[in-house]
């Protein structure tokens, strides 16, 4: 068993019987028992119920009835995510580590699609980092380089993919938390629209979506389509697609017209390598026969920026049901402290101001072009610790390198607009570097066409860390 081969090939073989749940379940924990402590990816782990799911899902294939399209297949769920009698520490001291009881929507419907749940992966406190480091378990490293962060909040998620510890791994992106850590690692992120993939609760001021990071286009597709069942509870959902989206792997683009922004629409500076990944894309896509040439879209004001990240994500922070608020750590503390000093009219208009402002920002979709591209973050993937070290020694000020991660990620979360970073780029030291496009409204099935005619002309599936 390659355990670098797409999740969708795997459940194929359990299918055809040339593989069993049981034997892919014990490869991939045999892989965590062996590389898993020099990275730091799984913070809990159910090693027994993975091979008990497993066995079930090996009976069900020989009685021969109807199996869900990953039957067989591992998955890790990210730590902020809560699943029936599994711990949600959300990544803090401050949490209890008491199961919890219930599944989240997402998944509800991993399970309904066949996947086995194994173990959890890191996260930064409350998802609020763009690396993954905190007290109560420590620093994940990046498989391709240990001294550097796979990026965050899902980099637990990104770790386990990038090494073989799992085929596809649960995650979620509140503001690039499934495309920073996959531009980190060498990975397929797809973060969907807002209200595609149904959640408990709409974080943040309705920016945060569920999703997951792969390697290869086709199970980014596969997966959306069984995250996405619609959820009758929900305040709202985003329209149905046309058609599944794995259809649209391999589908006729057409002729599009894609403006390429290298940039950063915060003002922070941009690492040269980390624009060449979105030039070499450029090209790429020119070579498809799609328009490609330079704009300067308008994004939000500096007044809803801040809006969002201090009035918004500090009340966000507050909300959290902490079992001991003193135990957080000291730059959530401050967020804490700070939200405070605004009552709730303040955050009612930081909310207006959001809104407003979005809607002349998705408008250049469409008018001024049809998908955008960028780098996927501004800077290298950083020395694991520096950044946490940053968040705790200046929790008021501006961070250089948060905000160069989130750089060209954060708008699509308040906007709502599905984004996808791709692994299109290595830096001079080795290191990943990704690509994003972004489409209008409920396009996912846009940026998968545009990655699966990328995938083969980059080849990044085929491309591991020396790891053995």
């Amino acid at each position: 068993m390659d355990p670098f081969g797409s999740a969708a090939d795997l459940a194929a073989a359990v299918r055809r019987r040339e593989l069993s749940p049981v034997e892919i379940a014990d490869a991939y924990l045999a892989r965590i028992d062996r590389l898993d402590p020099g990275i730091n990816a799984f913070v809990w782990r159910n090693d027994e119920d993975v091979r008990a799911a497993a066995k079930a899902a090996e009976q069900a294939v020989t009685a021969g009835g109807p199996l869900g399209p990953f039957h067989g297949v591992p998955i890790p769920i990210k730590e902020l995510t809560q699943v029936d009698g599994q711990p949600a520490t959300y990544g803090s001291l401050g949490v209890s580590d008491a199961p919890r009881s219930g599944n989240e929507p997402v998944v509800t419907r991993l399970l309904d699609a066949g996947f086995l749940l194994m173990g959890r992966t890191n996260s930064p406190e409350m998802g609020l980092l763009t690396t993954t480091e905190n007290e109560r378990f420590g620093a994940t490293r990046n498989p391709w380089q240990p001294a550097y962060s796979p990026g965050g909040s899902s980099g637990g998620a990104a770790a386990a993919v990038a090494a073989g510890l799992a085929p596809v791994a649960h995650a979620s992106d509140g503001g690039g938390s499934i495309r920073v850590p996959s531009s980190c690692c060498g990975l397929v992120g797809l973060k969907p629209s807002r209200g595609r993939i149904p959640q408990p609760v709409a974080a943040w001021e309705h920016a945060t979506v569920e999703g997951a990071i792969t390697r290869y286009v086709r199970d980014a597709a596969a997966l959306l389509d069984v995250m996405s069942v619609p959820d009758r509870l929900a305040w709202y959902q985003a329209p149905a697609p046309r058609r599944p989206f794995l259809d649209e792997v391999g589908a006729e683009a057409g002729r599009l017209r894609i403006g390429l922004l290298t940039a950063s629409p915060t003002g922070m500076p941009v690492d040269p390598e980390c624009a060449e990944a979105a030039e070499k894309t450029g090209r790429l896509l020119e070579s498809l026969g799609h328009d490609v040439y330079p704009v300067e879209p308008a994004f939000l004001s500096e007044e809803a920026w801040t809006a969002y990240a201090q009035t918004v994500l500090d009340a966000s922070v507050a909300a959290m049901p902490y079992d001991e608020p003193s135990l957080v750590g000291s730059q959530l503390r401050y967020r804490m402290d700070r939200a405070k000093t605004r009552d709730s009219g303040t955050y009612v208009r930081a909310s207006l101001l959001l809104q407003e402002e979005t809607r002349g920002v998705v408008a250049q979709w469409g008018r001024d072009f049809d998908v955008l591209l960028t780098p996927t973050i501004a800077c290298r993937p950083p020395f694991v610790g520096s950044v946490l070290r940053e968040a705790v020694d200046n929790p008021g000020g501006l961070r250089l390198t948060e905000m160069q991660m989130i750089s060209f990620t954060s708008f699509c979360n308040v906007t709502g607009l599905p984004a996808i970073s791709l692994p299109v780029h290595t830096s001079s030291g080795g290191l990943p570097i990704g690509a994003q496009l972004v489409a209008g409204p409920w396009e996912e099935a846009v940026l998968i066409r545009l990655a699966s005619a990328l995938e083969p002309l980059v080849g990044w599936p085929q491309r591991h860390p020396a790891l053995e």
